[in-house]
């Protein structure tokens, strides 16, 4: 998936997972994409600060049902 399909369905409420169910995408109070890690509860930003390049490899991105 590519950052902009990512961000547009998680804005449709539809879940989002990197890699496995343990790990999804979602978007904070403050409009930022994340990717949460439910393992330890920790965030990190779904894209680097430029905001043009993902936090992993976009065929590792896909939606999932939740």
């Amino acid at each position: 998936m590519t950052i902009k399909e990512i961000k547009q369905a998680v804005d449709d409420g539809k879940a989002v997972q990197w890699k496995h169910a343990a790990y999804q995408v979602i978007k904070d109070k403050h409009g930022q994409y994340l990717i949460h890690c439910l393992l330890n509860d920790n965030y990190i930003n779904l894209t680097n600060r430029g905001g043009d390049t993902l936090n992993g490899i976009p065929s590792d991105f896909r939606l999932y049902n939740h």
